[in-house]
């Protein structure tokens, strides 16, 4: 005897997800080579220094790009990385002279000079202020105010607990608000003096 069984409330079939394609290394660089730039340049690796951090960046992306699962995005990774590749910069600059004022981040090509000057003084008072950070309030603070990255991704880029990394971010941003106001007090005085 032949029974069929029909069930009422059967889930359908769904097809196994399957992993998508990895990024080909070119793509990779083509897509992230910025980002990990500036990301290397805010997080305090010196301007000299930078173009050889991103290669190395870009070193271990190309040995590590088979290990890549993607549990997180490439971009989150990349960070992980240029963070690591950061930290080695830093320690070893340390031992070193501090070097000259940074130069741009940004194209300056279609800026009238003055507009460009004002641009590169900013330039220049961000990176003062972001010198006052310490190292792990520093790389939370640029992730998220200047690259815009969300708290779960810097916190599973550098394995640390989300609400670690709230209160990093916290403390960041009132140490920089407070080193504002020092350097808005310290113009007013200045802008006193010359009156």
């Amino acid at each position: 005897m032949n029974q069929t069984v029909e069930y009422e409330h059967a889930e359908p079939w769904v097809a196994p997800r399957m992993p998508s394609p990895l990024p080909s290394f070119e793509d990779v660089y083509d897509t992230h080579v910025d980002f990990v730039w500036r990301t290397l340049r805010r997080l305090g690796v010196p301007e000299a220094l930078v173009d050889d951090a991103t290669q190395d960046v870009f070193v271990v992306v190309h040995r590590r790009l088979a290990e890549f699962a993607g549990r997180s995005s490439t971009k989150t990774w990349l960070f992980s990385i240029a963070h690591h590749v950061c930290l080695g910069y830093l320690r070893s600059a340390r031992r070193r002279p501090t070097e000259a004022l940074p130069e741009l981040l940004a194209d300056t090509g279609n800026l009238s000079p003055l507009a460009a000057s004002v641009l590169k003084e900013d330039l220049r008072r961000l990176y003062a202020l972001l010198d006052q950070l310490d190292d792990e309030r520093r790389t939370v603070f640029v992730m998220v105010e200047l690259e815009e990255l969300s708290v779960p991704e810097i916190s599973e880029a550098l394995r640390v607990n989300a609400n670690t990394i709230y209160t990093r971010l916290r403390a960041a941003r009132q140490q920089f608000n407070e080193a504002i106001k020092r350097q808005e007090a310290q113009d007013a005085r200045r802008s006193s003096w010359t009156k």
